[in-house]
Order: C-alpha cells, then structure tokens, then sequence
C-alpha cells in the first residue's frame, strides 16, 4: 500500500504524528501537499462531493478508497498495518486511549498562544497566552508527563515502552511531545523532565531508531515554527 498524506506542508502539526508512524515503520507514503499543486489536490478532495466521509481538517489519510481523518483515528487505522499496535483488541484500545490523551495535550499546548481565538494573532491575546501558559507549565504539563511517567512504570511487559514490549505509535507521538515542549519551553521543559526519568529516556529511545534518525535529519522533517501547535515565544516560557 502506498499511502497518501494530505497535511498543510509549512508545518509539523498534527499531520507529524502521523507522518512519524509511516517514517518508523518504513512505509511507502506521499505527502501530497508538499508537492506542486498538492495544496490545491488536498482542498478539492476535502470538498470533493462526491465523498461520502469528508474530513473536517487535515490531517487526512488515503489509503485504496478509504479516506481517514483525525489523527488519532488514522494512528487508529495504521497502528495494525505498520506493526505499531498491540495484535489483541485490548491492547489496540489501550494504545488508542493513550493516543486521544496526548491528543488532548497537545490541544492546551496550541491554546497557550491562542487562548481566545484561533482567528486572532498571538499579539491580540498576547495577556491571556501569558495566564493560560503560566497554568499550563505549572499544572497541565507535570500533570500528563507524570501520568505517562506512571504508565510506563505500570507496563509489566517492558517500561521501555508505553504498550507492550514493542515500540507502538504512541512511544512515537510521545517522543514529538516532548520534542514540541522543549522547543516551545525550553526552560520550563528542562525543570519539568528532572521529575519524569522514564519519559525521557523513552524520548532518547525513539530518537534513537535508525530510521528515524535518518528521518530526523532529513529535509522532510519539517522545523518547529511560530506557524505550528508548538510555538517558541521567549515571554512565555517561565
């Protein structure tokens, strides 16, 4: 299967943990959007009438005829096909729960610079990012670190990895987490990972794998940028 990535192609964003499964897993895939004319293909086939399951956004995924939106449930979708999921239905919920929670991190994270409105500029709401940041730092952030801390504690099966004692596509999204708050916080991420041991060293794991590795200091990874979810503004980061 060679699979077909639609994602904003001036970004990293949601469409990274997606793209960092097919990446690990040595997949055949085309980014379309950054290809030329592929901004164009990817809003006429999300406005195409004739699909039935339209997606609300990018990410989205083509894969034969199917078309898979969200990034959770094409992580979802791919988790199986790329060996990046747990073979029982158990262990793929699990693996899926996990997913929807770091898809709820990473949602506070985009809010730190755009609590009001994502029609605003940073600039218009420049006081409020700085309330809803302080938060996050202090509360939200040692709050999922220590749960995924304590997962990987929990996983009688390798405290390697988050499920099983195999890498899955949530040790993958875990990894750009972590990757997201050190470039957006760099200060406050090296005070909160001294608590977290087991998050980070699973970091250095995934980082460490030969092709993503290879990915990683390839032009396909996109840098981090004030255009992305994770956004670096010096004024935040306390």
């Amino acid at each position: 299967m060679r699979y077909q990535l639609y994602y904003w192609p001036g970004i990293q964003g949601r469409g990274e943990f997606v793209r960092l499964a097919l990446e690990a897993a040595g997949a055949a895939y085309v980014d379309v959007a950054r290809r030329a004319g592929g901004i164009d293909a990817m809003l006429r086939l999300r406005d195409s009438p004739s699909i039935a399951h339209v997606p609300f956004a990018p990410p989205f995924l083509r894969a034969g005829k199917q078309l898979i939106g969200q990034t959770a449930n094409i992580l979802l979708f791919l988790g199986p096909r790329l060996g990046l999921a747990p073979a029982s239905e158990a262990g793929r919920l699990w693996t899926h729960q996990l997913q929807l929670t770091i898809a709820d991190l990473v949602d506070e994270a985009h809010d730190t610079h755009h609590p009001i409105a994502s029609s605003l500029y940073y600039e218009d709401q420049r006081p409020e990012a700085k309330r809803r940041t302080a938060d996050f730092l202090q509360h939200r952030v040692p709050k999922y670190l220590g749960y995924f801390e304590d997962v990987l504690g929990r996983n009688r099966a390798s405290d390697h990895y988050m499920v099983g004692a195999r890498l899955s596509y949530v040790d993958l999204s875990l990894f750009q987490v972590v990757e997201g708050l050190r470039y957006a916080f760099p200060r406050a991420a090296e005070r909160v990972e001294r608590r977290h041991p087991r998050v980070v060293a699973l970091h250095d794991r995934v980082q460490a794998r030969p092709r993503l590795a290879a990915y990683l200091a390839s032009k396909r990874r996109i840098p981090f940028n004030e255009m992305g979810i994770f956004r670096r503004y010096p004024e935040l980061d306390r």
